[in-house]
């Protein structure tokens, strides 16, 4: 990392429904991703970003930052900020959640170039929902890593019915995929900083 400088991670918060479960393995990861030295971490809730559905007058590609909706400036402005990106979704009908798609699909530049890693739930542990996000994100230009984090309804049910911090403690039986899918995700991210740094000069 250029000048000992952290790599920037977002961790993003798929899904906005009442009493969602999410926000647990979100919390986790971001906990996990926080003692990674240089890495500087940030939770992102969409309930903090209530973006309308699309409705511009152009594609991202053609607006050059001139969004009309404040709260789309805000999200935009946000997702520009960071390195890379966990997103933390659910499986909904073989797919994961408009909310979700609708939120990846204001940006665009911001994306691009970037690495992103995939924490999922739900159904066959939310398989079908990453394989759909990984079509997404490579057409924004991403660059998604081969290792994702899928939890099994044991974990889910066993996550669901504690409470407080020990609600995390569960996910302890992920440890050794975790530690591989964060070392994929920083290896990646710092990498595609350097050579965006690299185009830049």
């Amino acid at each position: 990392m250029k000048n000992n400088e952290p790599i920037k991670i977002h961790i993003i918060v798929g899904s906005t429904r009442q009493n969602r479960f999410s926000k647990k393995p979100a919390q986790w990861i971001y906990e996990e991703a926080k003692k990674r030295k240089g890495l500087r971490v940030e939770l992102l809730d969409l309930r903090n970003y209530p973006l309308p559905f699309f409705d511009e007058l152009a594609s991202p590609t053609y607006l050059k930052g001139k969004y009309s909706n404040v709260v789309a400036k805000k999200w935009v402005k946000k997702i520009a900020e960071a390195d890379g990106y966990i997103i933390v979704t659910p499986e909904y009908n073989h797919g994961y959640p408009a909310v979700l798609k609708n939120a990846m699909d204001y940006p665009y530049f911001e994306w691009n170039k970037k690495a992103v890693g995939f924490v999922s739930y739900g159904s066959v542990a939310g398989v079908r929902a990453v394989e759909q996000l990984r079509q997404v994100t490579i057409e924004l230009q991403m660059a998604p890593i081969r290792t994702s984090i899928h939890i099994p309804w044991q974990l889910y049910l066993e996550a669901t019915n504690k409470k407080g911090t020990d609600s995390l403690s569960p996910f302890a039986a992920l440890k050794n995929q975790t530690e591989l899918f964060l070392d994929q995700l920083t290896w990646w991210t710092e990498a595609l900083k350097t050579a965006r740094e690299e185009d830049k000069k």
